[in-house]
């Protein structure tokens, strides 16, 4: 084999089916999308359902000839969608991060740490037994079951800081002291997520090995520890000096650089891509607030083209047909069940032991019971770690979109029956003023 020999380049009819699926899935993503907001849900449950129609629970099955033709099984053809989804991905836990008030934090911590704990303690505990007690039928031929376990408790514990924040705004919530910790207590919630969810990756990868987790534990603190002392600065330096061009694009780009690198530091470390860009998108968040119009491309770019095309993707994986089989479908109501009962009852404990009401911890543990996109993005790893079977993806994709339409409506009935309070019309008559100048107030990306 001659090593100095140019690398072949991408055969004419894999390139031409790449460009028409990306085109496709993106055009009824967006219109699926657009549909879907109409009739009240999230977009995320148009852009899935795109996945869904033209793949194994579809279109696979009626037109097996255009299915095989347009999505071919051919590993190597997914992998340049599954590529593109991936920068997807990691743009869009960037743009999370990037959202994420960490004054906020300071200000409310000690009663949002008390939500955040019995929000991430309950379901957590509880997504551990249940991995304990599910068929066989959900679990990897080759899987490790303890690994599932871990896997399954994160899945249940994590929140969906996108569309807890677009929830509250749509509902004109977020000037509301349940809405301002029920973001507090997401955003610890996210940042626990990715941490365990790392965690989990390296187990995966490596085995329960305790030599090998602790390892990875200490890599952990290393990167977080890392990227307040040393990443903040550099992140800053980089991104004022890409500032000094009149254009946005030197801004743009020298974020976009920073979150690949980021995200390719932490998946070296054989933790999650996503982890790193999570921290990358805090770090470009807290340092370059005088340059949040600049990276308004970057926003668009991303919730508008390669967001759609990852949860598009991401259907895809998705085989309803599944629950045909009354064991799956069992285990799917059980684990809904489980998901729901886990967030909302640890939730509205730690909202109850943080001295709230009755109804104010209604509020919150349906507004941090929305999984949403977080919740997907945790499937696709577990699918790509080889945790999940298509059955198990399915059900942790379908509870991702049955907990985020629950949360508008116990939202909208909880807080009918919360006074408003003084300071909340203060900070509401505050943040009207400052729309009114056009300092438009940070808002997370929508789900």
């Amino acid at each position: 084999m001659d090593l100095a020999a140019p690398v072949p380049p991408l055969a004419h009819h894999a390139l031409l089916v790449f460009l028409l699926q990306v085109g496709l899935l993106l055009l009824l993503a967006i219109a699926l999308g657009r549909l879907a907001v109409r009739f009240g849900m999230p977009s995320v449950v148009g852009e899935l359902s795109v996945g869904v129609l033209l793949g194994p629970s579809l279109l696979d099955t009626v037109a097996p000839g255009l299915s095989g033709w347009l999505l071919p099984k051919d590993p190597e053809q997914m992998h340049l969608l599954d590529a593109l989804g991936q920068i997807g991905v990691l743009m869009l836990v960037a743009l999370a991060g990037m959202h994420i008030d960490l004054g906020l934090i300071r200000r409310r911590g000690v009663s949002a740490a008390g939500i955040s704990a019995g929000g991430l303690v309950v379901p957590l505990a509880l997504g551990i037994a249940a991995g304990l007690l599910v068929p066989n039928q959900l679990l990897v031929d080759s899987g490790d079951r303890g690994v599932f376990m871990l896997y399954l408790g994160v899945a249940m514990c994590v929140s969906a800081l996108p569309v807890i924040a677009k929830t509250l705004i749509d509902m004109n919530l977020i000037h509301r002291n349940v809405g301002q910790l029920t973001m507090t207590a997401g955003t610890i919630d996210d940042a626990f997520g990715w941490l365990m969810l790392s965690v989990v990756s390296a187990v995966a990868t490596t085995g329960f090995r305790t030599g090998q987790v602790g390892l990875s534990l200490l890599y952990l603190v290393l990167v977080v520890v890392g990227a307040a002392l040393v990443g903040r600065p550099v992140v800053r330096f980089a991104l004022r000096t890409a500032a000094r061009s009149a254009e946005t694009g030197p801004v743009v780009a020298t974020a976009v650089v920073i979150v690949m690198l980021g995200s390719a530091a932490t998946h070296a470390l054989k933790l999650e891509a996503v982890f790193g860009a999570f921290v990358c998108g805090i770090l470009i968040g807290s340092v370059a607030k005088e340059h949040h119009a600049r990276l308004a491309p970057l926003n668009t770019v991303t919730m508008a083209v390669l967001a759609p095309v990852f949860f598009a993707i991401a259907g895809l994986r998705v085989d309803v047909t599944a629950l045909a089989d009354p064991v799956v479908l069992a285990a799917g109501v059980a684990l809904l069940a489980v998901a729901v009962a886990g967030k909302f009852a640890g939730a509205y404990l730690g909202a109850r032991a943080s001295r709230l009401s009755h109804w104010e911890g209604i509020a919150i543990g349906a507004g941090m019971n929305a999984r949403g996109v977080i919740e997907i993005v945790v499937a696709m790893v577990g699918l790509r770690l080889g945790i999940l079977t298509v059955e198990a993806y399915t059900i942790i994709v379908l509870i991702a979109i049955a907990t985020s339409l629950m949360a508008p409506p116990i939202l909208r009935r909880a807080m009918a029956r919360v006074e408003l309070t003084a300071e909340e019309e203060l900070r509401h008559t505050e943040q009207r003023s400052l729309t009114s100048v056009g300092a438009t107030p940070p808002s997370a990306p929508s789900a």
